[in-house]
């Protein structure tokens, strides 16, 4: 039976990195979030026990267009791609429920101050950041070798790295151990594997690993496993898209201007599609742009822990 004196927040629910409902990745939306604890935002965010949940509050900057605090189901974390998207396409479609347009939301999230660019045309709502940190390497890290990244995987050592990309730790705000893979057969069979995966994190000081290989109908196919973070498996993840470009530089794979498309989420059920945009001069990355779609789902009210 509902409390008719709880207080409640209005929420919303979204699929981002996809034009098609129930793809993607789900992402949680709570606004009015001023007076919450960082206890209470975790508390919701484990109730939604989504990928990671988004709260709005009003921005320290007039100018700008929101703070916002992200969770996982276990953690807060300084910044992430899917909610940044997601988030920005909901707040921009709340002004301009109808028609198209062409917008800039500006979200304070802790990682730094993210421009995104919204906008809507025929229908479909696309938005695109910049990230608020250049990737660049980890110091004081081991990159785990092939042996132990296979055991940690459940694939041979003989089918990680193609071409000049190897396996790598890459930080951005967050930080993920990247591991090249040689065929969508190997990234179809990979699974984290006890006891070495937790070995693997620990040596890489992450707690998530982005799989990738040369994909059919796109640039790149990726999986992302992050199962100590409370996310057995993330159907897309625009923060390690963006700190893929040092992935990339690294691998020789960069020249001038770049764009790549990545899919993700195929293996589970919920296919994503990511553009990366990489600007680069010489050996040094100058912008690193992230683009996606995001499709509303639900709308409701939530109790405050």
């Amino acid at each position: 039976m509902s409390d008719p004196t709880a207080i409640t927040l209005p929420f919303a629910t979204c699929d981002v990195f996809t034009e098609v409902a129930f793809g993607g990745n789900p992402l949680a939306i709570v606004e009015g979030a001023d007076a919450l604890s960082v206890a209470q935002m975790q508390t919701i965010a484990r109730e939604f026990n989504l990928s990671e949940t988004i709260f709005v509050q009003s921005p320290d900057d007039p100018a700008h267009t929101a703070k916002v605090r992200i969770f996982f189901p276990t953690a807060e974390i300084p910044f992430a791609g899917h909610p940044t998207i997601g988030c920005a396409i909901h707040l921009a479609l709340k002004d301009a429920p109808d028609g198209d347009f062409d917008t800039q939301v500006t979200l304070e999230e802790q990682a730094g101050l993210v421009p995104v660019k919204v906008w809507r045309t025929e229908g479909r709502a696309m938005a695109e950041f910049r990230a608020p940190v250049i990737p660049h390497a980890v110091e004081g890290v081991t990159t785990p070798g092939t042996d132990l990244l296979a055991g940690a995987l459940g694939i041979t050592p003989e089918t990680i790295g193609f071409g000049r990309h190897r396996p790598a730790v890459w930080q951005g705000g967050p930080r993920f151990l990247y591991i090249p893979v040689r065929t969508l057969d190997t990234l179809a069979q990979a699974r984290p594997q006890e006891p070495r995966w937790s070995e693997v994190m620990e040596m890489a000081g992450v707690d998530s690993a982005y799989l990738y290989t040369p994909g059919d109908a796109c640039d790149l196919r990726a999986r992302m496993f992050s199962p100590t973070a409370g996310i057995p498996e993330d159907p897309a993840t625009g923060s390690a898209s963006a700190i893929l470009a040092a992935q990339l530089m690294a691998s020789g794979a960069l020249t001038g201007t770049n764009q790549f498309t990545l899919h993700q989420g195929v293996e589970m059920g919920r296919p994503s599609e990511i553009t990366l945009t990489v600007l680069s001069e010489g050996d040094r990355i100058e912008t690193v742009l992230v683009r996606g779609s995001a499709v509303p789902i639900s709308q409701g009210r939530i109790r405050i822990p």
